[in-house]
């Protein structure tokens, strides 16, 4: 497992349009995810200890999002031949453990996290209603060795309600942090 950290945000950067296999059988795009106010596009697993140490508040926090006019989508990148854990029937369980009210995605190919230029799981990209990126950060501040509390912050809820509200993002973004996308052979940088 490494431990990777990820880039600090661009707003320049446009989110990258996708066409990608969802659990429920549907192929999904960033047009059927975006909502009225913004899209949070993110990279997760089923495998990393990072995304197990939040799928909780991850889930309960997607929900008020979504309440608030942001879409929301769950893309899993990882090599599934070398990590069968991320396979597509183990991200159907999953999804289905979990409760996931979005899409859950798989990047077969990995040309969308290589558009993304996502680096790890998790990996959070929120973007405004014009589809520019606003928030590249954390969830929290919770690891598999750190569990949540009463006072942990919810800074990507708080970052993305900021965005629906003003179509920005706020200016301090804690870096998100995971394990390293697991990229086939012929896609390894």
């Amino acid at each position: 497992m490494a431990l990777t950290h990820t880039p600090i945000c661009d707003t320049s950067f446009t989110a990258p349009d996708f066409s990608l296999k969802g659990v429920d059988g549907k192929t999904y795009s960033l047009a059927d995810v975006r909502g009225e106010k913004g899209v949070l596009v993110m990279f997760i697993c089923n495998h990393c200890p990072y995304v197990k140490a939040i799928i909780k508040t991850l889930v309960e926090d997607v929900k008020k999002l979504q309440e608030n006019g942001i879409g929301v989508v769950a893309v899993m990148p990882n090599d599934t031949e070398n990590y069968p854990d991320d396979s597509f029937e183990n991200m159907q369980r999953f999804s289905q453990e979990n409760g996931f009210t979005f899409p859950y995605v798989i990047d077969e190919t990995q040309h969308i996290a290589r558009d993304y230029d996502a680096v790890c799981t998790p990996d959070f990209f929120g973007f405004n209603a014009e589809m520019k990126l606003q928030y590249r950060g954390r969830l929290d501040d919770v690891t598999p060795s750190r569990p949540a509390t009463e006072d942990t912050a919810r800074e990507l809820l708080d970052a993305m309600l900021q965005v629906a509200e003003t179509g920005k993002g706020p200016e301090h973004q804690p870096p998100s942090m995971g394990c390293s996308i697991k990229w086939r052979s012929e896609n390894a940088a």
